[in-house]
């Protein structure tokens, strides 16, 4: 039995913003009974279902969802939150001899998992965690991220500086060991996959994948995407909230803040949606071990399932 095959069984089904994820996952799930892991940063928030494009009970088809709806707006949620959940949850389901089915756009989160990526935090240093967040109090975020990457400039390229809390992280991380956190989190992708895992990157052409986008923003304003973001506001959201920093969230809230007007909020969502998308797939075209499933090399979905089941099999994942 070849090395891969003694490990557990893992399905990935990732992708750029838009691409048609969670349709072919349920088919997927169908055919393999296999139950789906969100591997996505917004959809484990409650209340926030129309910007986060969450699936709703009604569309599973019966098929057990986890990390969905897991988490107040107010509640932090980050790669260590989603390594843990994701790894009970995969124990879960393989208790009861089901395949466990990551689906989600968040590259980091996926890779956190399939390697096993060791997050073992250093002693906190609540000294310097307070000296650097009341840095970013008095000087802004954008200071404090200047100083990461004056010591990591990969770490500062891959944290958005409004993401304070892991702009700290990182240089806590630096401060404490004198290492680069971006170089031990290139250590632990050298790592052999802790799984056997089919790990597929669903694709389309660039435009397709644009036009979907927008038609996706538009379709979540007729949804009632401005009367959510206000309910979250009244209930007292702030952009401080690692919940609120979502997009289609962060766009909306500075609307409703005054900042412009309705026109440029939706010119702002489906801007940075379609760079979000060109991110990811930046990310995953620099990951080892991946299937590529190009939609437009394929007739037809069933087609493409068909593929990825093939693929399944080859790899020993199911018979």
């Amino acid at each position: 039995m070849e090395e891969r095959q003694k490990k557990e069984p893992l399905i990935i089904l990732t992708g750029p913003t838009a691409v048609g994820k969670t349709a072919l996952s349920l088919k997927l799930a169908q055919k393999l009974q296999g139950e789906i892991i969100s591997a996505d940063s917004m959809q484990v928030y409650r209340h926030m279902d129309i910007g986060s494009a969450k699936i709703l009970p009604s569309e599973m088809q019966g098929i057990p969802h986890h990390l969905i709806d897991v988490l107040e707006p107010e509640d932090e949620f980050n790669v260590v939150t989603f390594q843990k959940m994701a790894k009970q949850a995969i124990s879960d389901i393989r208790s009861r001899g089901k395949i466990p089915i990551i689906t989600g756009g968040t590259g980091f989160y996926i890779q956190s998992v399939l390697y096993d990526i060791d997050f073992t935090e250093n002693p906190e240093d609540d000294a310097c965690r307070r000296t650097l967040e009341q840095t970013a109090e008095e000087k802004g975020p954008e200071y404090l991220h200047k100083m990461l990457a004056a010591v990591d400039r990969e770490a500062a390229e891959q944290i958005h500086a409004n993401n304070v809390k892991r702009v700290i992280r990182a240089l806590e991380y630096y401060l404490s060991t004198g290492e680069k956190i971006s170089a031990h989190n290139e250590q632990e992708r050298k790592k052999q996959a802790a799984y056997n895992a089919c790990y597929f990157v669903l694709n389309d052409k660039r435009e397709a994948i644009y036009d979907r986008i927008d038609k996706r923003v538009d379709d979540m304003l007729s949804k009632g995407l401005l009367e959510e973001v206000r309910g979250l506001k009244e209930r007292g959201c702030s952009r401080q909230l690692v919940s609120m920093q979502g997009l289609g969230y962060k766009e909306i809230l500075g609307f409703l803040e005054g900042e412009y007007d309705l026109e440029r909020a939706v010119y702002l969502i489906k801007r940075d949606t379609r760079h979000f998308a060109k991110r990811q797939l930046t990310w995953f075209r620099r990951e080892k071990d991946v299937i590529w499933v190009e939609k437009p090399d394929f007739a037809s979905e069933e087609d493409m399932l068909s593929f990825m089941l093939e693929s399944c099999v080859q790899r020993g994942l199911v018979e």
